[in-house]
């Protein structure tokens, strides 16, 4: 409870009401966002594929409302922006969030591990941002956020598939932006670094370490480690979506905000 009403204090950027979908949002950086745009008063849509972790993750914040979403499946993803755009509202903001990490090396990694890495990272980022755009290019107003990460731009052993994955979202959202800017929509990236989620303690007992040795680095992995001495928290992300979503970016677009506390040195 104690994490879920920090999560929900204001960020007092100067966010305009309207209607929020944010995909990934029953855990970790998702559910951060969400409930801190919801506490900036926003009408938030929480999306995700695990419908009993969302089911909690709206009872524990309240205000959030649920949508089981396949980001793998883009009839469902179309039908269910339409749903949205005639019962809730139209869609004023987007942030893409969801994302799943297959750890391993290339050469032991399986062709499911590559193509699901694609299928939620890259494809659904795709499919997603495409089918609310075309919204939100009739009313010619809107802003997009796409939470990357880090290792789209720094190689990283274990990750190819993620890496790569993260790499082709970030490229398509600045293309995306760029067509985008002339309807007065703003795309832009989020590019944390090793935040505590779940997603990354999966990562750790996986092999990928522990806190003390992603914060020190490592010269057998490749890893500078992160100069701040200490992991992102979830919240700290979710700030710098609202940032970028808030009318205080209003002339920012293509642009990758690095959350990382310096670990790939700028």
């Amino acid at each position: 409870m104690k994490q879920s009403t920090q999560m929900r204090h204001s960020s007092g950027f100067a966010m305009r009401p309207g209607v929020v979908l944010v995909s990934g949002a029953a855990q970790g950086i998702g559910l951060a966002v969400a409930a801190l745009l919801s506490a900036e008063g926003l009408t938030v849509v929480a999306a995700d594929n695990d419908r009993d972790a969302l089911h909690n993750a709206c009872l524990a914040t309240p205000g959030l409302q649920p949508l089981t979403l396949d980001l793998r499946d883009r009839v469902s993803i179309d039908c269910a922006v339409a749903h949205v755009e005639t019962t809730i509202g139209a869609i004023d903001y987007l942030v893409n969030v969801a994302g799943v990490l297959r750890p391993g090396h290339v050469v032991d990694a399986s062709d499911e591990d590559w193509l699901e890495s694609f299928a939620v990272n890259c494809h659904g980022v795709f499919a997603l941002s495409r089918a609310v755009a075309r919204y939100m290019c009739e009313r010619r107003r809107g802003a997009i956020v796409t939470v990357g990460s880090n290792a789209a731009s720094t190689p990283r052993t274990g990750m190819a598939a993620y890496a790569a994955s993260k790499a082709a979202a970030a490229q398509f959202t600045r293309c995306l932006g760029l067509e985008l800017a002339e309807y007065g929509i703003r795309c832009n990236l989020v590019s944390p670094g090793s935040t505590e989620t779940e997603m990354q303690r999966r990562f750790w007992r996986a092999g990928g370490g522990g806190p003390a040795q992603i914060i020190a680095g490592s010269l057998a992995q490749h890893r500078l480690g992160i100069p701040l001495g200490k992991l992102a928290q979830p919240n700290d992300i979710a700030q710098a979506v609202a940032f970028l979503l808030s009318d205080w970016a209003g002339h920012i677009t293509l642009q990758d905000l690095v959350v990382d506390g310096g670990a790939t040195l700028g």
